[in-house]
């Protein structure tokens, strides 16, 4: 390429649409596994540090995990102000169960991940991102498929991070973003708990697939809040959605929160205080015009599929 010295032999090529790939230029492949539910990588890139790639789709990377984890962890919380109990779908690389232990008010985490060989592959190549946060005694790591393990709970959670790989076509999260689901984490949560859903890029081609899961999650909750955050190694912001039974302002006040912060956390955030939990809640007009746009509500007889996977190539 002209003008530019290209370092690395070994690319990950995500294809983000048909007309459209993110590479990364990877220095070492630290793991490799194909499981019984995904294939896995865990590498070294040149600019973002460390990753977690499932089904050639960038996971998170130690370069800019903070800015996705923190998003969506702490605004359920910061709202909810109190939070005792957290239940975590997905989330192997033990990065969300760092962020919900730093708050003093936790007395139980729930992680449930389907793939247990991905998660001992983040245990043993990521500990700059769970930082050891999976051996908190507060802390229980449940194998299972979330469907069951939801199917058969009569729990009842403050908070719940649903923190789930892309619905790709014949990956293991593909039925988990639907009202069939939404439902189930409705049923299991606390009567002023609030629902926290990863919700897939917001980049304006790909936006609608963020609109049809926040219409979905709507017509599930009666109060749902997009959010959004600058995720960089995804090639897009990404988005969020915060969801409750009962009214929540979308209007914090800064300073409340950054007392809130300092009072009930252990402090340590690279992104999220008072002024960067309201912006990431004004949601951009051309987000708030694709709710309308794209009204369709997925179920498990229709389902999202968001496109494609990546190859690693040399």
């Amino acid at each position: 390429m002209a003008g530019s010295k290209v370092e690395a032999d070994l690319w990950i090529n995500e294809y983000i649409s048909p007309w459209d790939i993110y590479s990364h230029g990877i220095t070492k492949i630290l793991a490799y596994k194909k499981t019984q539910y995904q294939e896995m990588y865990v590498v070294e890139s040149g600019e973002y540090g460390k990753a977690l790639v499932l089904d050639g789709k960038w996971q998170s990377c130690t370069g800019d995990e903070f800015i996705y984890h923190e998003t969506l962890v702490h605004p359920a919380l910061i709202t909810h102000q109190n939070p005792k109990s957290v239940l975590i779908l997905g989330g192997g690389e033990g990065a969300t169960i760092r962020e919900v232990l730093r708050w003093k008010t936790i007395e139980r985490v729930m992680m449930i991940d389907i793939d247990g060989e991905v998660v001992q592959a983040c245990k043993d190549f990521l500990p700059e991102m769970h930082q050891n946060s999976f051996d908190d005694p507060r802390v229980e790591l449940v194998i299972a498929d979330a469907l069951e393990v939801l199917d058969t709970t009569n729990d009842k959670w403050d908070i719940i991070i649903s923190d789930l790989c892309d619905p790709i076509e014949e990956g293991p999260s593909y039925p988990l973003f639907t009202q069939d689901y939404f439902q189930k984490l409705k049923r299991v949560l606390a009567p002023d708990g609030y629902v926290m859903v990863q919700s897939g890029p917001i980049a304006p081609p790909k936006v609608m697939y963020h609109a049809r899961l926040v219409n979905t999650l709507k017509s599930v909750f009666p109060h749902v809040q997009s959010l959004f955050s600058p995720s960089a190694s995804y090639g897009s912001p990404w988005g969020f959605a915060l969801c409750a039974n009962q009214p929540f302002s979308t209007m914090p006040d800064p300073q409340s929160v950054d007392l809130l912060l300092s009072e009930k956390t252990k402090g340590g955030m690279r992104l999220i205080d008072g002024i960067s939990l309201l912006g990431s809640m004004q949601t951009p007009l051309y987000v708030r015009q694709a709710f309308v746009e794209y009204p369709e509500v997925y179920t498990l007889k229709e389902p999202p599929k968001f496109f494609g996977k990546g190859v690693v190539e040399s």
